[in-house]
């Protein structure tokens, strides 16, 4: 029973949150924000062995997603869609940060410092999985927008996408 008001709860988060056509996740996170009435910023991050992948911060003005920017563009979305997932859901996390997460961050203050400032930072294994269900939800609504045709395709398709739309993909 749980399972299916995590389902229910999630699939309707995801229905709620506007999804623009064409997906690029800068104007998806700004759209999250203008939704909620609540800034958020992007900080990219190089990845450092030890420290998540993705991290949120809150602070009183603004929510600071920060992700890694040695990884591929899918990657990044997906933990982006992670980390934005958490703010949907109202996740308030705990104010502890590991040793590591703390030096990749932040790495000239102290990791008691750092504890201070980052507020929502480690979830209880519930949270984690509702953030991971609502990321994999959005980004379902995301393959199934409809994508510009490729510069790379011949003038033939190109055309051909204009007049009937986009080619399906086998999974449709």
């Amino acid at each position: 029973m749980q399972d299916k008001r995590l389902w229910r709860r999630c699939r309707e988060l995801a229905d709620s949150v506007p999804v623009p056509a064409p997906f690029r996740t800068d104007t998806f996170v700004a759209a999250v924000a203008a939704h909620r009435g609540r800034p958020i910023e992007l900080m990219p991050a190089p990845a450092t062995s030890g420290a998540p992948c993705g991290l949120l911060m809150t602070t009183d003005r603004a929510d600071y997603i920060l992700y890694p920017v040695d990884t591929t563009e899918l990657h990044q979305q997906h933990i982006l869609l992670h980390e934005v997932a958490h703010l949907l859901c109202g996740h308030t996390g705990s104010t502890e940060i590991d040793a590591a997460a703390t030096k990749a961050l932040m790495p000239n203050l102290s990791p008691e410092l750092v504890r201070r400032v980052l507020g929502r930072t480690v979830y209880s294994e519930a949270e984690e999985q509702e953030a991971e269900l609502l990321a994999s939800l959005i980004a379902q609504r995301v393959a199934r927008l409809p994508r510009p045709p490729s510069a790379e395709a011949p003038d033939e398709v190109v055309r051909l996408e204009r007049v009937f739309g986009p080619r399906r993909r086998h999974d449709d």
